[in-house]
């Protein structure tokens, strides 16, 4: 099983954690999974970029980003070249090494 390295994130990981899932596993899931609480306000459907995260290490493993997230993540905040949807990101053999910007495009968390 491939691990997520999370770097910290003064919320919802303030210590930074690895943490283990399935192939095929989103990266959303893998956190949720596990306890990490990153917000994900359309129910992991593609259709907001709440769940944005910067992959540092790995990312040639994931699978290649559709359309559909290329047009959202112009909306993330912080956007990076290695930018990812986490709930559309789907995890492969390789180990990952990501980072959960500070902040969402929401106002106000949303608790699911």
């Amino acid at each position: 099983m491939p691990v997520i390295h999370i770097l910290p994130h003064a919320e919802l990981c303030p210590q930074g954690r690895s943490i283990t899932a399935p192939r095929g596993t989103s990266v959303c899931e893998a956190l949720l999974d596990n306890g990490i609480a990153i917000e994900h306000a359309c129910d992991m459907s593609c259709a907001c970029t709440t769940c944005h995260v910067v992959v540092r290490q790995g990312g040639r493993s994931l699978n290649e980003m559709e359309e559909g997230e290329e047009d959202l993540l112009d909306r993330a905040w912080g956007l990076e070249p290695d930018s990812r949807l986490s709930c559309q990101a789907i995890l492969a053999d390789a180990d990952l090494t990501i980072e959960i910007p500070k902040y969402t495009i929401n106002h106000a968390r949303e608790n699911h």
